[in-house]
């Protein structure tokens, strides 16, 4: 198994799932690359030219000076790798909402682009510190293989405290939604978002796991991770939409 980004952890209390802020998890006082290994990952941010949204390189993200800013940083109190995504932001073309989000990549600087045979997993631990209405805070989304634009999955978190699957319905649209778990705004919680023998999404939110079936129209399309804060609503504020903080983040592949 190959383990492709790693959260480098000091020694302090682990974070629970459910609680309230947590004890340091990483070094407050260097840039996310600094606490996380972001070779493989490439950001997207919620400025740039409209249809365009500005992208930063893994090289620019590795390191403990790596690339950070307003929509994109560590948590001064807590080490947290921050995404802010506002209300009013750019786009991408097929999308109406802004986000502050990593693409996954691989080490060579390509796009990742992986088969839905095999196994694969995207684990995290994070809370979301504010949000509207709703964020996505991990995706696996379609890659080469056809004309679709659109996710295979996506895991949300509500305002409500509802975290929520949307599994898609085929490659031209339509998405179900699944309730797999509730967390307060503002405590921390973990979830894997794993696919396997091709046909399987199993997804694990606090330690409780549910498998959804793959419809065979997936079959021919690569996939690739995403994670971070995509926000789901949209209007004229820049003060108001989701920030999300991340304390771990790991990609394996086998």
């Amino acid at each position: 198994m190959r383990v492709r980004s790693l959260l480098v952890l000091l020694a302090v209390p682990a974070l629970i799932a459910g609680s309230a802020l947590p004890a340091q998890a990483a070094d407050p006082s260097v840039a996310p690359g600094g606490n996380f290994d972001l070779g493989i990952w490439q950001l997207q941010e919620p400025v740039g030219s409209p249809g365009s949204p500005t992208t930063i390189s893994s090289s620019r993200l590795k390191g403990a000076n790596g690339f950070q800013d307003s929509y994109f940083y560590t948590d001064t109190r807590d080490g947290a790798m921050t995404f802010w995504a506002p209300e009013k932001g750019v786009t991408t073309p097929n999308s109406n909402y802004a986000r502050s989000e990593l693409r996954e990549m691989n080490r060579d600087g390509s796009a990742a682009n992986w088969s839905l045979s095999g196994s694969h997993k995207l684990s995290a631990t994070l809370r979301v510190v504010s949000v509207t209405s709703n964020v996505c805070v991990g995706q696996v989304h379609l890659g080469t293989g056809g004309s679709s634009t659109k996710p295979l999955l996506e895991l949300y978190y509500r305002s409500s405290g509802d975290i929520v699957l949307g599994t898609e319905n085929s490659p031209d649209g339509g998405q179900t939604s699944h309730t797999v778990g509730h967390v307060a705004v503002g405590k921390t919680w973990t979830y894997t978002i794993g696919i396997s023998g091709g046909n399987t999404i199993d997804l694990t939110v606090n330690g409780s796991t549910t498998h959804y079936s793959i419809p065979s129209s997936f079959k021919a399309y690569k996939q690739y991770f995403k994670a971070g804060s995509y926000n789901q609503s949209s209007s004229s504020s820049t003060t108001k939409g989701a920030r999300v903080g991340f304390y771990g983040l790991t990609v394996s592949h086998s």
